[in-house]
C-alpha cells in the first residue's frame, strides 16, 4: 500500500512538473526562447533542487527543496485568523485540526501564481451527510474555494464535492479515499489579472490533481466561489493570503507548501 501511495504522488509531481511548463509557454516564453539559438550550450540551464520525498498514510513526505514550507508540523506560526489573531486551530502530532467555531484561518504571508500542495484527512468515523460531512476548504488568493468535503460514497450537489471549484466546476471524477485517510490536492493555480482601470484581462484558474487523478483541468474562474451566488470579479492585487475554512468539522491538514511561479520576462 506504502509503495502505491508514494507512486501516486512521485506521478503526480511528474504530471504537475509538466503542467507548469505548459502554463508559461505563452509568447512571453516564446519572446525568451527566440533570445538563443536552438541547443545553444551557452544558455544557462534550469536551477537544481532536491525534489522531495512523497508521503505515505503513516508519513508526511518531504517538500522540494525550493518550496516555501507553510507548516512545519509542530505549530501555525505560518497562520493567523482572518481576523489578524492568533490561529486557534488545534496542533497534533505532524498535523493540525479545525478547531470548530474558531473561524477561517489564512498563510501570514501573501502569495502571487503557485504549486500548491495541500494533504488533508477527513474524520472518521463520518458524521452527518451532504454537505455536512467533513466540509472545509482551500481558499485560492482567500476567494476561490477549492472545496474539502467526505465525498466517499456520499452524496451532495456535484459543484460542491470533493475537490470542485466551489459553485462553479465539479470534479472530472469522485476520487476520494475513505474518511480517515490522508488526500492530496496538488494545484497549479494563475490569479486574475487586472489594468490599471480595474478591468479583467485574465480569468483566474487552476489545475488541480486529486490522490494522483487530474480531477479540474486547467479551469477558468467565473469570479470569486460563493455559496448560492456568483460574484463579479473586481479588481485584486497579484499576491493574496491562502485561507482554510473552518466549517465546523475537525478536517485534518499536513504538508502544506507551494513554490511561487515567477513571471517571464522577455
Amino acid at each position: 500500500m506504502r509503495n502505491r501511495i508514494a507512486s501516486i504522488s512521485i506521478l503526480a509531481s511528474a504530471m504537475i512538473c509538466g503542467l507548469i511548463f505548459l502554463a508559461r509557454s505563452g509568447p512571453a516564453a516564446t519572446q525568451v526562447a527566440q533570445q538563443w539559438k536552438i541547443h545553444d550550450h551557452s544558455r544557462p540551464m534550469a536551477p537544481v533542487i532536491a525534489p522531495g520525498e512523497p508521503s505515505t498514510q503513516d508519513h508526511a513526505g518531504q517538500p522540494p527543496s525550493d518550496a516555501v514550507v507553510l507548516f512545519n508540523g509542530r505549530d501555525l506560526s505560518n497562520w493567523e485568523s482572518i481576523k489578524g489573531t492568533p490561529a486557534e486551530w488545534k496542533v497534533g502530532d505532524g498535523y493540525f485540526e479545525v478547531a470548530p467555531g474558531t473561524g477561517d484561518i489564512q498563510t501570514r504571508d501573501s502569495y502571487g501564481d503557485c504549486q500548491l500542495h495541500v494533504e488533508w484527512a477527513a474524520p472518521d468515523p463520518p458524521h452527518g451527510k451532504d454537505q455536512d460531512r467533513g466540509n472545509s476548504g482551500v481558499f485560492l488568493h482567500g476567494i476561490y474555494e477549492i472545496q474539502v468535503l467526505d465525498s466517499f460514497q456520499s452524496q451532495t450537489y456535484a459543484d460542491g464535492e470533493a475537490a470542485a471549484v466551489y459553485g462553479e466546476f465539479p470534479p472530472l471524477v469522485n476520487a476520494c479515499r475513505p474518511p480517515g485517510q490522508w488526500q492530496t490536492y496538488d494545484m497549479v493555480f494563475h490569479g486574475a489579472r487586472f489594468d490599471a482601470a480595474g478591468v479583467l484581462l485574465r480569468r483566474a484558474n487552476v489545475t488541480v490533481i486529486q490522490n494522483g487523478v487530474l480531477v479540474q483541468d486547467h479551469v477558468k474562474m467565473m469570479g470569486p466561489t460563493a455559496h448560492m451566488h456568483r460574484p463579479p470579479y473586481e479588481a485584486t492585487p497579484e499576491k493574496l493570503p491562502l485561507h482554510l475554512q473552518d466549517h465546523n468539522h475537525p478536517v485534518r491538514y499536513r504538508n502544506l507548501w507551494l513554490r511561487e511561479i515567477p513571471e517571464e520576462q522577455p
